[in-house]
Parts: C-alpha cells; structure tokens; sequence
C-alpha cells in the first residue's frame, strides 16, 4: 500500500465534473475516486466428432451402427459470470493539500491511487491477480506424448486398407475373448488377486477402445472460457437510464466470431442503472448546519442491474454496485481535528465508507 506522495511540478488534470489544478512547488496528495469494470467470463463447450480412418469398413467388421460419418464441431454457448474489476476513475481526482488539523500522513492510499483508508495501519502488498485479458480463453497445461496404438505385426504387413482393418478388427475380438476368459476364469495364469485383475481389465478396457475408435471415430466434448472487460457504463446525469447493446456475436459452427459472419447471433448485454444525483454538496446533510467541510471525500455509489442475452435466452444477471454512477461527499473537517482521531475505511471498489471507528 502507498502511503502517501507529493506532487511537486506544475500539472492540471481536467475530470468530467471540475479540474485539479495543483500549482508549481505546492506539495499534494492525488487520490481518485474508483471505477467499475464489468469483467464477464463466458463458459461454452466444443463438441468433436472425429472420422475413424477405418470408417468405411466399421459396419461390416465390427457391426457398428454408431458411428462418427464426417468431421463436425459444434459450439455451445452454456453461460456467463458477471464480474467485477476497480481502477481509478481518471475523470474524478481529489487533490488534498496540507492544512492546519488535517495530517494527511495518515491517509492510505493502495497501488492505484484509491483511497482506502485513515489513520490505519498500511496492509501488506497483496498478490498480484491473475492477468483478466480481454478475448483471451482459459489457459490449459497440455503435456505433449507420444502414444503408438497396440497394433499387431499382421496390422503393418497388411498392403491394403482393407486388409489392416480386418487384422485390426480381429485384434479387437481376440481383447473381448481375452476379457471373458478372465472374467470366467478360464484361464491358467489369471492375476493374483483383485486388484491385479481390475488393472489388467483396465488395460484391456483402454487397448480396446483405441482399436475400435479406428473404425467408429472420436467424440469429445471440452469446456472453454471466453473473458473480456467492458468499460462502457458511464454518467450522463440521468438518474435512472437503461441501455442495450449487440457487442458480442457466437455461432454453433465458429464459436465467438465477429458481426460480418451469417452463421453468428448476437450476444446483447442490457444495463439499467440508477445514478445518485451528481451534485457535489457544499455541506454535510449529516452534520450540523454550516460546519466546514474537509478535503476528504467519500463516495455513495449508484447500482445496476446488468443482463446478459443470446438468442432470447438469459444467459446471466446481476445487480452491482457503480462507483462511476456515484457522488462524491465530503466529511465534515471537525471529524479529522479531535484529540483522538477516527479509523475510517473505505471501499476500493466503490469509495464508499466501511467503517469509522476509534
């Protein structure tokens, strides 16, 4: 956490409501009000279907009637966590100079220049999150191996497809006897015990398997994540307003895709926020009529119901807390001026007040 720092050149920055203006050699301290970041993580699945290269002969030799006829991908869009990350909002900065009662040594400040607390202890610098990348999937740890299918020395003198199919094929009915004879125990050298004979099935259970995905294919299905950010709440001294957009587009053959593809639907996220009226008082409402106020500010946040929306289906919702559709209020300076100063802490994610205490 940050303690505090002092900014010692001439510099304006300009918020949506008022300008900071800190003049040349005048030592202050910059804080900002926080922001709100919808941060929405989309789960979907990918299902696989996968063409045996002995498909042609799985009907005759192995009697299928199950299996995989052409190669086929198919994205299915399940749902999505509604999230949220902080910055600092750049439009909103408090500058607080030093001033006869208020020691603004003890003002916290965390690593993006938020304030988060008073006269309480600095916290120990937290973890660094995991990198939240906007269009990024979930990151997965593949070991690579080889694998060489079980395939007897007949298999690799056949000449032809066919014929490599048949002796395949003959490899499967000699693993299923094997099984039955093991499982009747009709055999001379059977495993030692029960847990032998399960990891012997197993391994009998597996070669048969990749045999026969030969003739019937593969079938998979995965589960992924899409993630991004989306920065577009904002004030616009409307106190209750909702908005709709199209800003994502999915299709069962592409997975997420862009707007120009037919074969995609739209992805629509609705937002109806409630605003706090954006008038920053010249008093405290809740301290006694015409008591200075301080330089210290708190922030009451607005809320917003946030909907997520593909093909008529709802896909998620939630009800957050806005810093950026809040006001900023000032406390009185009287609380910072006492013989016994106060604790106070506040949200970083929305600057609310959490706690006063001494």
């Amino acid at each position: 956490m940050k303690k505090l720092f002092f900014v010692l050149v001439g510099m304006m920055m300009i918020g949506a409501m008022q300008a900071t203006i800190i003049e040349e050699n005048e030592p202050a301290l910059i804080y900002y009000t926080p922001k709100t970041v919808l941060a929405l993580d989309f789960t979907y699945t990918v299902e696989k279907e996968e063409v045996g290269p002995y498909a042609k002969f799985a009907a005759d030799m192995l009697g299928a009637t199950d299996f995989v006829k052409e190669n086929k991908t198919v994205y299915t869009l399940k749902n999505v966590m509604i999230g949220t990350k902080t910055e600092a909002d750049p439009t909103r900065p408090h500058k607080v100079v030093p001033e006869k009662g208020l020691d603004i040594q003890l003002l916290r400040l965390n690593e993006k220049n938020l304030l988060v607390g008073f006269n309480v202890p600095a916290e120990t610098e937290k973890a660094a999150a995991p990198k939240f990348q906007n269009g990024k999937k979930e990151e997965k740890t593949n070991k690579t191996s080889i694998h060489v299918a079980p395939y007897p020395e007949e298999v690799l003198k056949a000449s032809t497809p066919q014929a490599q199919a048949y002796e395949i094929a003959k490899q499967i009915f000699h693993i299923r006897e094997t099984r039955m004879y093991l499982l009747s125990g009709e055999v001379e050298h059977a495993p030692a015990d029960g847990k032998a004979m399960e990891l012997v099935l197993a391994e009998l259970d597996k070669q048969e398997r990749e045999l026969t995905e030969l003739f019937v294919g593969k079938r998979s299905v995965t589960t992924e994540h899409k993630r991004i950010m989306w920065d577009h709440i904002t004030h616009d001294n409307h106190m209750v307003r909702a908005s709709q957009k199209d800003f994502l587009y999915f299709s069962e053959e592409n997975g997420f895709t862009d707007k120009d593809n037919i074969d995609a639907d739209s992805i629509t996220i609705f937002v109806g926020h409630r605003a706090q009226e954006y008038t920053i008082p010249r008093t405290d409402k809740n301290s006694k009529k015409g008591e200075a106020l301080s330089q210290i500010s708190y922030n009451l946040p607005g809320s917003a119901i946030v909907r997520i929306i593909y093909q008529g289906r709802l896909l998620g919702e939630r009800t957050i807390p806005v810093a950026q559709l809040g006001i900023d209020i000032p406390l009185p300076k009287s609380l910072f001026t006492g013989k016994e100063l106060p604790k106070i802490v506040f949200s970083e994610k929305t600057g609310n007040i959490i706690s006063i205490s001494k």
